[in-house]
């Protein structure tokens, strides 16, 4: 299981719920397979991927997808206590883990060494899991999809190198960004 399988699998199975993908490769990914109004591309604030999607799932009752990564949530694990103090929080947050900055060099996180499922669990998510196979990924993720109405946590651990290279940098101004990721809020309740 790579990261740009991983995206591709999760965009294939969700149409317009809103998606927030964490800063660096995973929002570069994300736009570079299917460019859409629901995805949210996090170019800064590293680490507050889940807290935006928490603060949107809080306001709309929507379901809300999260993209993180492992560094990103090492650097504030704090945000798996917020969501987890919400019940009813219809939040999908997946944690795609490569031990690696990807975006910054591809610097060591000591991720392999956090037990990410056991955080969540202590944090009150009522769904937990680990997977490092795209098969049951895609199986999780399609159950998950249709039925998350409380903090649902999935640790995908990633073993394989990305097949592709890197996708070029999100260009467009963020503000256009932001406007038409709220349009879609707004439109599409």
């Amino acid at each position: 299981m790579n990261k740009t399988a991983v995206i591709r699998a999760l965009i294939e199975a969700t149409s317009t719920d809103p998606i927030i993908f964490t800063t660096g490769y995973s929002c570069r990914i994300a736009r570079n397979v299917a460019d859409r109004p629901n995805h949210f591309y996090m170019t800064g604030s590293m680490g507050l991927a889940a807290a935006i999607g928490t603060g949107i799932a809080l306001s709309t009752g929507r379901l809300v997808v999260v993209v993180d990564g492992d560094g990103a949530l090492a650097m504030n694990p704090g945000c798996l206590l917020t969501a987890g103090a919400l019940p009813h929080l219809p939040l999908l947050h997946l944690v795609l883990d490569d031990g690696r900055y990807d975006s910054t060099g591809g610097q060591r996180v000591p991720s392999r060494r956090i037990n990410f499922t056991a955080l969540a669990e202590a944090a009150g998510y009522t769904g937990v899991w680990h997977v490092d196979d795209l098969s049951k990924f895609r199986e999780l993720l399609h159950s998950e999809a249709r039925t998350c109405t409380s903090p649902t946590f999935v640790h995908c651990e990633l073993t394989e190198e990305d097949e592709a290279g890197t996708p070029p940098r999100i260009e467009a101004e963020l503000a256009q960004h932001q406007l038409r990721f709220s349009r879609h809020l707004t439109s599409s309740r």
